[in-house]
């Protein structure tokens, strides 16, 4: 059995949400990583943008996994123990958690996640709803490590939906996906969501909605800087952008300095200067062709076995073998 985080582990992230911060805003173009968005505020923001209708990954998703979640069951040896890394809510896995329960009467799942709060709320709800499932968080942010999944007993299956995989570089990807493989025993499998590339007029609503919750989904994190390392950004004097990068095949956010300011970060001991229009690079969300996703498998290491995709071909679900 993994533990779930502690105090001290706790205490830990916060230092190393301080290196990410002090590293990033310290290169030059400055960026922050997104896994910072997710504090209990940017949890709640986020679960909103994948309620908006300009937002279509989440539901296509959703679709895909509602149509399919038998199939993908079967498909992977019908396994007792699910995963989940970067779960969040875990709303869409309710769906391949049922169908674990149609072929066992028990199913242990261990979601993964650096916001407490969303796994407080998906611990809470899954009890409720899926009592046979035995809910086991784990705090932590994968990206870090995830060696300790090999002592988790039992045929496995690693959940890795939500095209989350588009936040990192391609070779970046590749190296997280091998990691995750050696952490695997043989006969795991990885269910891996992907966001294939489509119109620019569909993609650009899709990170800049017109209620502009993804504006302050963005923004919230410099309010996170201001709350947990005493910075004391001015969120109006910042501006959430978004760019279709095509050469890269990426969505890019970006939160924009509307002037020349200076910002100081107590925690960090810097103060640092903004120009007018320079800008924190935020998150890339890669959307992928069908070349990407093959060369993507070869540089894991992983088997690819089967995709389920949705009609337009604008999601798809790809099962792998370790």
């Amino acid at each position: 059995m993994v533990p779930r985080m502690n105090t001290r582990l706790h205490l830990q992230r916060i230092s190393e949400i301080a290196s990410d911060v002090q590293r990033g805003l310290s290169t030059s173009p400055k960026s922050l990583p997104p896994k910072l968005f997710y504090d209990a505020t940017g949890s709640e923001l986020f679960e909103q943008i994948t309620r908006l209708p300009e937002y279509y990954p989440t539901e296509t998703e959703r679709g895909i996994l509602r149509a399919h979640a038998d199939e993908m069951l079967i498909a992977a040896g019908a396994p007792s123990v699910l995963m989940e890394l970067g779960a969040g809510s875990a709303n869409k896995t309710t769906l391949l958690l049922q169908a674990a329960l149609r072929r066992h009467p028990v199913v242990s799942f261990y979601p993964i996640d650096v916001s407490a709060s969303a796994l407080q709320d998906a611990q809470l709800r899954l009890n409720r709803e899926l009592p046979c499932v035995r809910v086991s968080p784990i705090e932590m942010d994968y990206t870090n490590g995830i060696g300790g999944l090999r002592r988790i007993r039992g045929h496995k299956l690693v959940l890795y939906i939500g095209s989350s995989i588009g936040n990192f570089e391609p070779m970046e990807a590749a190296l997280l996906l091998s990691r995750l493989r050696r952490a695997l025993s043989p006969g795991d499998h990885l269910l891996l969501g992907t966001d294939m590339r489509k119109p620019e007029d569909v993609l650009l609503p899709a990170y800049d909605d017109p209620a502009g919750v993804t504006a302050r989904f963005n923004l919230n994190l410099l309010a996170r800087i201001n709350r947990e390392l005493a910075g004391d950004f001015d969120l109006e004097q910042f501006a959430h952008r978004v760019v279709w990068n095509r050469k890269e095949s990426r969505i890019e956010m970006h939160l924009e300095s509307l002037r020349t300011q200076n910002v100081i970060i107590n925690a960090l001991d810097i103060e640092l200067t903004f120009e007018r229009g320079e800008r924190i690079h935020t998150e890339n969300s890669y959307k992928f062709t069908s070349t990407m996703l093959d060369a993507l498998w070869l540089d894991s290491g992983f088997t690819h076995q089967r995709t389920w995709c949705d009609d337009r071909g604008w999601f798809t679900v790809h099962l792998l073998r370790v």
